[in-house]
């Protein structure tokens, strides 16, 4: 295929190739978050582990204040994702200590480690499935 006829073709398929840029795009970028991603997604019972060999370890909530209500990982403290970027002052004298964020699936609380780590957070962690793992995994939540 010439130059000419490609020409030709994105001409006579200007949506097909609009589609085709939006997800090159996206892969693009895609790729790119999780590479500059400094978070490690370990499962639940790494997570026990985690919590049970580090005194200092933070575990965070982001899920709704309702959804933290309806039951959340003990000493957990609720900070929902909206509103995490206005908390970081108040988490800053926790920087090197272990971070365990999590939600429902664990896409929302990936979305949290990224922007823990940005804010220079060195040892954050992600639980893989989230709050539905722990619970599938038979461990424990609380209400209070």
């Amino acid at each position: 295929m010439n130059m000419e006829q490609m020409f030709e073709f994105v001409g006579n398929h200007p949506f097909l190739w609009m589609g085709f840029a939006t997800v090159l795009v996206m892969l693009i970028k895609s790729e790119y978050e999780s590479r500059t991603n400094q978070s490690v997604h370990i499962n639940p019972m790494n997570a026990i582990r985690l919590i049970n060999n580090n005194d200092d370890a933070l575990i965070i909530d982001v899920r709704t204040s309702a959804e933290f209500g309806k039951g959340h990982i003990r000493g957990a403290r609720n900070m929902p994702l909206s509103t995490l970027k206005d908390k970081l002052d108040s988490l800053s004298q926790n920087k090197d200590a272990a971070i365990l964020a999590y939600c429902n699936s664990g896409a929302t609380s990936s979305s949290a480690c990224r922007v823990l780590s940005r804010a220079g957070f060195s040892n954050v962690h992600n639980v893989a499935g989230g709050i539905n793992a722990w619970l599938e995994a038979k461990l424990p939540i609380t209400t209070k």
